[in-house]
């Protein structure tokens, strides 16, 4: 049934009440709204202040919340009901969410990105680690970025239909770059010829191809994974080109797309 305009009201009264409480500075941005051109950067740099963040607080509140149901229900909108009543809004709160599921796995894509750097700082931290090659850091990175996954790698397929629809797509493919742009300035990447956008470039399609191939893994701790991670790089950079990374990522994503459809006895 519809919700009536006096609960609506209400949800809308208890969210602008949680919007005017302290939030933090980052905290200023409904999920989805577009950042400011004058004052947003797509690459990391050292002469402006960093961008504002993504979720606003009660945004945040709501998917933090519903993220924990994710293992159980998938990236859905009854998970982000359930993250709703646990973080004590009304149920019809998430009709302020303006992307439904595909905020729950923005929410995923940028947690998991933004949790590289103090990862990185652990992982690097021995001596040894010091004297490891940018190619090599680039591996151990993307691979501490997939094992973030783990927890809803059996819900990814799901997600990854998700994220191929059209009107999702644009977003999607900006999380990927941003990414691939964060492994390749916390592995000390410092390069300023053509070759930082083509290794990017390169460095999106392994990854994506590699998440996707993680969803069928059944190894040990991920083992084949990996192992197809380090043979996608090596080839990677034997070739020295960039992959053609937004049609790749669109098959990827469609291919898996389809095999949920097919799941779900769709006739494709």
């Amino acid at each position: 049934m519809a919700p009536s305009r006096a609960t609506s009201r209400l949800a809308a009264a208890a969210l602008r009440r949680a919007a005017h409480q302290p939030q933090p500075r980052h905290a200023i941005r409904r999920l989805g709204a577009a950042p400011s051109p004058s004052h947003h950067y797509h690459y990391h740099s050292y002469d402006h202040p960093p961008p504002p963040g993504v979720f606003g607080a009660a945004e945040q509140a709501i998917l933090s919340a519903a993220y924990r149901h994710v293992p159980e229900h998938g990236f859905t909108a009854r998970t982000l009901s359930l993250g709703a009543r646990d973080a004590g809004y009304l149920d019809i709160s998430t009709n302020l969410l303006p992307e439904g599921p595909f905020s729950l796995i923005r929410y995923h894509l940028v947690t998991q990105r933004e949790a590289l750097a103090p990862r990185s700082a652990a992982v690097f931290r021995d001596e040894a680690s010091s004297l490891l090659q940018v190619p090599d850091k680039v591996e151990r990175l993307a691979w501490e970025r997939l094992l973030g996954n783990r927890e809803v790698n059996h819900r990814w397929q799901e997600a990854l239909a998700i994220m191929a629809q059209p009107t999702h797509v644009p977003a999607s493919l900006r999380e990927l770059a941003l990414l691939a742009d964060e492994i390749y300035h916390l592995a000390g990447d410092a390069s300023v010829d053509p070759s930082w956008y083509t290794k990017r470039g390169s460095l999106s399609v392994v990854y994506a191809s590699s998440e996707l191939f993680m969803t069928n893994d059944r190894s040990p701790g991920y083992g084949e994974t990996r192992a197809f991670l380090q043979r996608r790089l090596d080839e990677t950079s034997k070739a020295g080109s960039t992959l053609g990374s937004v049609a790749q990522w669109v098959g990827f994503t469609a291919s898996a797309g389809v095999n949920v459809l097919r799941s779900k006895g769709v006739r494709i």
